[in-house]
């Protein structure tokens, strides 16, 4: 018996509510980690009718993290530890079936010379903190979202036209070592090392058909999590629908 964990951006839970509906239906997850709300429109009973249940950090206009379950939702934490002025929504720790989950949204960092790259690298470091103890209280884990990291070259179609972007930064790839470096795995890197895997296409440019994209949605598991492990891919169909998200969904299976 495995168990199947998805996470998507969905770039607007309005915007994309049908897109989500269809997705739950035809592929079935048994839990739907989803990031970027972008507002408060968000109801259970919209998603009830297809056997989940579900919880949300929102806010107004910007950010936000879901999750549906076909099973009960334990939520821990609504918040990342470590700022208590912090109130953007991009946060969710949570356990399935006492699993320990973790749906983020991390922030994008840019543009760099302004107060969103130091609010970005603060971020990772609290994030950091979080795993780190996690890690000490010996939890098993496995944390998925947005992470607005390109962690290599090979994981985006030019890393020259990415040089300088906060998604690509030295500081930021060096804070996403810092998590590796707990002794996480990069969930899809395991299986599939090639290029030209990616998660995310710009609307701008004809990206999607060029497939010039960049991989930025991860899964990091802990060692005892990893040992689970029966696969991780990408899901390429739900960026080919109509309007759709620029994002697409990332899927673990573990047993």
């Amino acid at each position: 018996m495995s168990l199947k964990i998805t996470s998507w951006n969905v770039n607007s839970i309005k915007a994309r509510h049908e897109h989500v509906r269809r997705y739950l239906s035809e592929t079935g997850p048994d839990v739907l980690m989803v990031q970027e709300l972008k507002g408060l429109d968000f109801l259970a009973e919209d998603y009830a009718d297809l056997g989940y249940k579900t919880a949300s950090v929102r806010q107004k206009a910007y950010n936000g993290v879901a999750v549906f379950s076909k099973t009960p939702i334990n939520i821990l934490l609504e918040k990342l530890p470590g700022d208590d002025s912090d109130e953007q929504a991009r946060y969710l720790e949570f356990e399935i079936n006492n699993l320990r989950l973790i749906n983020i949204y991390l922030p994008n960092g840019n543009p760099v010379d302004s107060e969103k790259f130091p609010y970005k690298l603060n971020w990772m470091k609290r994030l950091f903190d979080r795993l780190n103890t996690l890690r000490e209280e010996r939890i098993p884990f496995a944390i998925g979202g947005d992470f607005n990291i390109i962690p290599e070259d090979k994981d985006c179609y030019n890393p020259q036209a990415w040089a300088g972007d906060a998604l690509f930064r030295p500081e930021s790839h060096a804070a996403f070592r810092s998590l590796e470096n707990l002794g996480l795995y990069d969930a899809y890197r395991i299986y599939n090392d090639s290029p030209e895997q990616y998660t995310f296409w710009d609307y701008q440019a004809g990206a999607w058909p060029k497939n010039n994209g960049i991989r930025i949605d991860h899964f990091l598991l802990s060692p005892e999590i990893t040992d689970r492990l029966i696969s991780c891919r990408i899901d390429k169909n739900p960026r080919g629908w109509d309007k759709p998200s620029d994002h697409t969904p990332i899927t673990i299976e573990i047993a």
